[in-house]
């Protein structure tokens, strides 16, 4: 479980980096998930990270069963009695924030995987293009619902991985009495640095403060005016020299205008 836990927090890192690319640029962005798309490699990686997860879920409530037949009624003696406060919240609910995780993401795959890798494969029509990954994310994250349980996601991952990191270390036997406190350190701040970039992307598009949907806007206002222009010159072109040269000093002030 400790294997399948770390191998999807490296996935977390990737997909956390993708995201921070739609803050800056809808077309690097879209560029990436064209990229990825439905080609093979994109649905094998896919595959294995499917496995991953259903055998981290199962490991999840195997573990869950055997610890409460083991303990019995006083399966929180130990955390109430022996060891009160020193318990950790998210210990006691592990399997508690396992399942809004898995509900959060059975959501995450219906606003994404669903109408882009799957629609791809499949050729189902969709409101946008199953490669348009920046429009995807502004059609979810303008729907105020879909943002408060993004945001409940997010901090029930948080829980679950502050938790969860330390003590994946303390199962590989990678952590002994000093390095136990240092590894809940490095879990707590690289966590929540991943977090909070999930976050600053959720609250940027439901905010419609990303710089990506301000650029991105002018640059392609920035090239429909030269697409224009130019078409403008090269019909002028054909009555005369004169009329040509009106026609690009025109041009160059409209596009400078609206590229600003």
């Amino acid at each position: 479980m400790s294997v399948t836990g770390i191998a999807l927090i490296l996935f977390l890192t990737f997909h956390c980096g993708m995201n921070i690319v739609a803050l800056f640029s809808g077309k690097a962005y879209n560029t990436i998930c064209e990229l990825l798309g439905a080609n093979w490699y994109a649905v094998v990686a896919t595959l294995g990270l499917a496995a991953l997860a259903v055998i981290h879920i199962v490991f999840a409530f195997i573990l869950t069963a055997q610890n409460r037949k083991a303990r019995g009624d006083n399966r929180y003696d130990v955390a109430t009695t022996v060891n009160a406060g020193k318990v950790e919240w998210a210990s006691k609910n592990m399997l508690v924030l396992g399942i809004i995780i898995l509900l959060g993401l059975l959501l995450h795959l219906f606003n994404f995987w669903y109408n882009m890798m799957f629609a791809e494969i499949v050729g189902m029509e969709t409101t946008l293009s199953p490669t348009d990954g920046f429009g995807w994310i502004q059609e979810t994250f303008a729907n105020p619902l879909f943002v408060v349980l993004y945001v409940i996601w997010i901090v029930a991952i948080w829980f679950h991985l502050t938790h969860g990191f330390w003590s994946a270390m303390q199962t590989l036997g990678v952590s002994g009495k000093i390095w136990l406190n240092r590894w809940r350190v490095i879990g707590f701040i690289y966590v929540t640095l991943l977090m909070l970039g999930f976050l600053v992307v959720v609250l940027a598009f439901a905010f419609g403060i990303a710089p990506s949907l301000c650029c991105d806007g002018a640059a392609d206002c920035c090239q429909q005016a030269v697409d224009c222009c130019q078409q403008a010159a090269a019909a002028c072109c054909q009555q005369g020299a004169d009329c040509c040269q009106q026609a690009a000093d025109c041009c160059k002030e409209a596009a400078a205008a609206c590229c600003k």
